[in-house]
């Protein structure tokens, strides 16, 4: 029976049981972290032999020659960029090699954009007062947080089962201060579910009023599936080479999530208009990226396929994990009518809908008890969730023993939450 349908004593009643219970966790003195996506120990180890690759004997130049341990090339060594433009789906001319950090690069981007006039654009972006960004929710806070810094007014643009709302997206473009809009097309964190190919073919048909209108598709999950019955995208820039839009998107990626979070390789591509502005600023901030790092990871994946190969290593880890998760969820709440989640089949979180009003009031429970989540509405600009209700679930990190206590935690106090606020 749903808790709505409870009478007052019986939510009275209901109320006391499940306060007994989290009391008695709370004397167990729990610390369990599920704030943010962070690879478990067991997927790191899946890469340590690439540490072992590069030694002091080995040959340490790059199929052209370039020696990796001097300066030079500044937007990576050919093999690199290879490799992370078969994992894009674009050819190697269109890619940039960088750092770790894919946020990184999409931070040094905007920040690029606002002092140098874009590709069809002018003024730069910081001389056009009220400047806005489009912002799919649930979606990535770090994202939100980077054009927050830059003092945009972030729009939220609601999120369904095919992506965003592309009514809303089609109408809000015509507005000629809208810049650019933030895209996690597969596996969208924190929702899970991937772009349709309508949603792709509509993004690449835009006609924004802003000629520099930017199209950030951050592509972070692009080969992170469950299974073998995984999601599929089309690809952004084959979609707007066929509407004459190939400057329009901007696609980042990295192998933070493959091979080591603090020391992978991170990546972007662009059209060559794009990139000629993009590497200006490069070629005076940067006079290299660490090119043995861009080797080691080439020698050890070899090419795409054996990238792909190491990812169905990490699914099995994280699989059960995911499982955990949702089958927690569907035994201790989905009865209830206090709940809404996705069932994603890649990428590194579940999304959770708790009831209305609820979701700060879940997530300071679960840290009384032990549980540390991110911050309800972190998920929506400003931290503004206007529900209260989504809950961003990271369920890669822990055990499996400890995720299945935390769980059992989330749900008491997803319960006693709904309780609370049908009695108010």
């Amino acid at each position: 029976m749903k808790y709505q349908d409870y009478s007052r004593e019986q939510r009275d009643a209901e109320l006391s049981t499940l306060w007994e219970g989290i009391n008695k966790i709370k004397e167990k003195n729990i610390k369990l972290n599920m704030a943010r996506g962070v690879p478990s120990p067991d997927q790191l180890d899946l890469s340590r032999k690439m540490l072992d690759i590069l030694t002091s004997e080995s040959d340490c130049h790059a199929e052209d020659g370039t020696d990796c341990c001097n300066y030079g090339v500044m937007d990576g060594i050919p093999e690199c960029k290879k490799l992370m433009a078969d994992v894009m789906g674009v050819t190697p001319d269109m890619v940039m090699v960088g750092g770790n950090s894919s946020l990184n690069m999409m931070f040094d981007t905007i920040a690029l954009f606002m002092t140098h006039p874009v590709t069809g654009g002018t003024p730069a972006w910081s001389l056009v007062p009220d400047r806005k960004f489009l912002c799919p929710v649930p979606g990535y806070d770090r994202h939100f947080g980077v054009t927050e810094y830059f003092g945009f007014q972030m729009i939220p643009v609601p999120m369904d089962e095919n992506g965003p709302d592309m009514e809303l997206v089609e109408e809000l473009v015509k507005d000629p201060t809208v810049k650019g809009m933030w895209c996690v097309p597969k596996y969208s964190n924190p929702s899970g579910i991937s772009y349709s190919d309508e949603v792709v073919r509509r993004i690449a048909a835009l006609q924004p009023a802003a000629a520099d209108f930017r199209v950030m598709w951050d592509n972070a999950y692009c080969i992170h599936d469950l299974t073998d019955d995984h999601d599929e995208i089309l690809n952004i820039f084959e979609e707007c080479e066929k509407t004459g839009n190939i400057d329009m998107p901007i696609e980042f990626c990295s192998t933070s999530k493959i091979t080591f979070p603090g020391s992978g390789v991170a990546a972007m591509a662009a059209s060559a208009n794009n990139m000629a502005v993009i590497k200006g600023k490069y070629k005076l901030q940067n006079i290299g990226y660490d090119k043995l790092n861009m080797l080691r990871h080439v020698r050890f994946f070899g090419d795409i396929e054996g990238m792909k190969a190491h990812m169905k290593k990490h699914a099995e880890i994280l699989r059960p994990r995911f499982e955990i998760v949702l089958n927690k969820l569907g035994e201790n709440l989905d009865e209830l009518g206090i709940i809404r989640y996705n069932r994603p089949r890649g990428g590194y979180f579940v999304c959770v809908d708790v009831l209305d009003g609820t979701a700060k009031r879940v997530v300071e429970l679960c840290k009384e008890a032990g549980v540390n989540l991110t911050g309800a509405g972190a998920t929506y600009p400003y931290g503004n969730d206007p529900h209260d209700s989504n809950i961003r679930i990271a369920p890669s990190f822990p055990s499996l023993e400890d995720l299945a206590s935390a769980m059992d935690i989330f749900c008491l106090c997803a319960r006693i939450a709904a309780l609370e606020k049908l009695n108010a």
